[in-house]
């Protein structure tokens, strides 16, 4: 038992497998969803036109008789193998049939029992398709064609999860009736029968590798950001002017990056890494070049090329001139 698929999905189902498709009007929408029930959906219903020429079957089952109004299917399949879809949703197909039968398809149980009764609706469980053969027992089935019957309903059956067991001729649903029926090929070719075509659905289903499972993508891995780089030249001319200028101007940005590293090292208020370059910078550096081994006016916290190399070295920037 299942929800029917929307007309998409149905779309979609059968041209996966390879199906062409043929789209006809408004074929989405007509339906005879207001005279009765459409859902849940138990297996899909092969049947015979009882016509011949593609238009001509077509336009029948799109628009049904006077006494019978279409659609009368939910697909066409010709003679070349293409499915013309002609209606979505409850469609005169099926009419009523034998309960125990519909049970049968339900739990997918073969063989199937004998259709000695009509009492129950077929419209809404089953998705029929009507293929062009005059149902004489002599109109030769295209290999084509039947293999279209096969791929339409396997591509169904997947996408419901059911096996080929799902699949019925309308012979084993209503009483007195025998599609579909004819030879494969040509005239004395095998019989074409509802084993047969299970029996290719099950191929199908089987054969066909299930899609893997979508997995993660492998994250890549970020990329080491780019090392800040430091002009001495222009770092030591902010050493020299900032001290001495009014407010926090910001004389030369690379200064931060060197004032990160020394509040890094413990040696300045995070709160003056700001790029001016002033008294507690300049402070914080000479502690910085006393670390190192400077004293006396070496230790003037002016940066030079070692101190700052070696700082550079620790706090992954790069020193330019």
């Amino acid at each position: 038992m299942a929800s029917p698929l929307s007309a998409t999905r149905f779309r979609d189902a059968i041209k996966a497998e390879g199906v062409d498709v043929v789209e006809v009007g408004d074929w989405r929408t007509h339906n005879r969803n207001h005279a009765g029930a459409w859902g849940p959906v138990h297996g899909v219903m092969i049947h015979h036109t009882v016509t011949s020429g593609t238009e001509h079957s077509v336009a029948l089952c799109r628009t049904g008789y006077s006494t019978l109004p279409g659609p009368l299917c939910h697909g066409v399949i010709d003679k070349s193998g293409r499915v013309h879809l002609v209606g979505y949703g409850r469609t005169n197909h099926a009419g009523k049939g034998d309960p125990d039968v519909l049970a049968a398809v339900f739990a997918e149980r073969s063989p199937l029992p004998a259709d000695n009764e009509a009492r129950t609706d077929g419209n809404a469980r089953f998705y029929g398709f009507e293929c062009i053969n005059m149902g004489d027992g002599a109109d030769p089935w295209p290999e084509a064609q039947v293999e279209a019957v096969a791929r339409a309903a396997a591509g169904i059956c997947r996408a419901h999860g059911w096996g080929a067991e799902s699949v019925i001729g309308h012979s084993e649903w209503q009483p007195g009736k025998v599609d579909p029926r004819g030879p494969i090929g040509k005239k004395g070719g095998p019989a074409l029968t509802m084993d047969r075509i299970r029996a290719r659905v099950a191929q199908l289903l089987a054969d066909k590798p299930t899609a893997p499972k979508p997995t993660a993508p492998k994250p890549s891995k970020p990329k080491p950001a780019a090392r800040p780089t430091v002009s001495l030249s222009k770092l030591v001319a902010a050493a020299r002017r900032d001290p001495g200028a009014s407010g926090t101007p910001v004389s030369y940005a690379g200064a931060r990056t060197v004032e990160q590293a020394l509040a890094a090292e413990g040696l300045l208020d995070r709160r003056y890494a700001d790029g001016h370059f002033g008294t507690a910078t300049v402070t914080a550096y000479r502690r910085w070049q006393q670390r190192c081994g400077y004293s006396g006016a070496a230790a003037d916290g002016i940066p030079g090329r070692a101190s700052l190399d070696a700082l550079a070295r620790r706090h992954a920037f790069t020193v330019t001139a």
